[in-house]
């Protein structure tokens, strides 16, 4: 294992993103540094970039956003306990499940949803706007508040 990981060298951007597993495949590490999802340092990078110990590696990757500072340079994919020793996760915390959207689901072979199914469904979507007399609060006039 001693020669997988070093301090020393340098490696592919996309080859460590995915040794250290923020990525569950290499083409994935790829297609996100050719889209524009990777920087180092600040800068979009290529697959090929070449990575050293003590860059920044910002990440958006899976609706969230990684930055990590590599600490140790990885060629081949390593265990996980052994992965999060190769580099420093300063990422900010993941957004908390109860503020994600619920989906609205419809069974299957159900048809296509009535005009009444779809208003419950765009209500849903923007949340419950409607008074407890049947009124609609976003029409109101900050007056008849």
């Amino acid at each position: 294992m001693a020669a997988e990981v070093s301090d020393e060298g340098t490696v592919r951007v996309d080859a460590w993103i995915w040794s250290v597993r923020l990525t569950k495949t290499r083409s994935q590490a790829a297609s996100a540094c050719r889209a524009g999802h990777v920087r180092v340092n600040g800068e979009r990078v290529k697959p090929a970039h070449t990575l050293r110990a003590g860059d920044q590696v910002r990440l958006f990757h899976a609706g969230r956003e990684r930055l990590v500072v590599v600490s140790k340079i990885v060629r081949k994919r390593v265990g996980p306990p052994v992965a999060t020793q190769c580099y420093v996760d300063n990422s900010p915390p993941p957004p908390p499940r109860e503020f994600t959207a619920p989906v609205a689901v419809r069974e299957r072979g159900a048809g296509r949803p009535t005009k009444r199914d779809r208003r419950e469904l765009e209500r849903l979507q923007r949340g419950n706007l409607t008074g407890p007399d049947g009124t609609r609060w976003d029409l109101m006039r900050p007056d008849e508040a």
